[in-house]
């Protein structure tokens, strides 16, 4: 293998529907950047297969026999896995209930299928390179259609490893803002922003923005 391929994006497609699966594919794999490692059907396919292949990304579907998305999600990027998979969500449906599940389970984020190419392949960047995909009008979104169906399972601990800043923070990106709104909001810089967002999740032990926003408000952080 040589240096150009060692630094492509390793990308494993799991839809049971055999046409958007095989376009998903061609579009990757014109990709210089990008190789498909493997396609399947369903996720427990997806989960097998991601244990022999290495995907640096999952492109997941949803709504699957044998096994569905959210829970191969959660075996494959879920808390406790001892080496995390990101998994990109692809969905029919826009905010679909499903997703808010499978961003529960672990995944890194979703789009919609009938989404242009070049939002999957940017959208396989983004969460390759370890950022959330969830743009903050869509945790708005997100978040403001399901509040009812979030369950607050604990009080936050007494104990929490947070600065005072840090959770004013935390609570303005649960609220759906930008790094450059929550700057603007507290009258600090936008590197500064990043290093207290970083902070939080290692803090926390969260992957990245989307695990951030769902722990403010299934700990009560955030009122719904």
């Amino acid at each position: 293998m040589d240096s150009r391929d060692a630094t492509r994006i390793r990308v494993l497609v799991c839809d049971d529907q055999v046409m958007i699966r095989s376009g998903f594919v061609t579009i990757i794999d014109a990709q210089p950047d990008m190789e498909v490692v493997g396609e399947c059907s369903d996720g427990r396919a997806a989960v097998e297969l991601a244990g022999r292949t290495a995907p640096d990304v999952v492109v997941m579907d949803v709504r699957m026999p044998v096994l569905n998305g959210i829970e191969a999600t959660r075996q494959l990027a879920g808390a406790g896995v001892a080496a995390p998979v990101k998994v990109l969500v692809v969905t029919t449906f826009n905010l679909d209930e499903y997703v808010y599940e499978a961003l529960r389970a672990g995944a890194s984020g979703f789009l919609l299928k009938d989404a242009p190419p070049d939002q999957l392949l940017s959208g396989i960047r983004t969460v390759a390179a370890g950022t959330s995909l969830l743009a903050p009008e869509v945790t708005r979104s997100l978040v403001g259609r399901f509040a009812s169906r979030i369950r607050v399972d604990d009080a936050v601990p007494d104990d929490l490893p947070l600065t005072a800043r840090e959770l004013e923070v935390l609570r303005l990106l649960a609220e759906g803002m930008s790094n450059g709104e929550i700057a603007a909001s507290l009258v600090i810089s936008h590197e500064t922003v990043k290093t207290y967002v970083s902070r939080i999740l290692t803090k926390l032990d969260l992957r990245d923005r989307v695990q951030a926003v769902v722990f403010a408000y299934r700990s009560g952080l955030v009122a719904l």
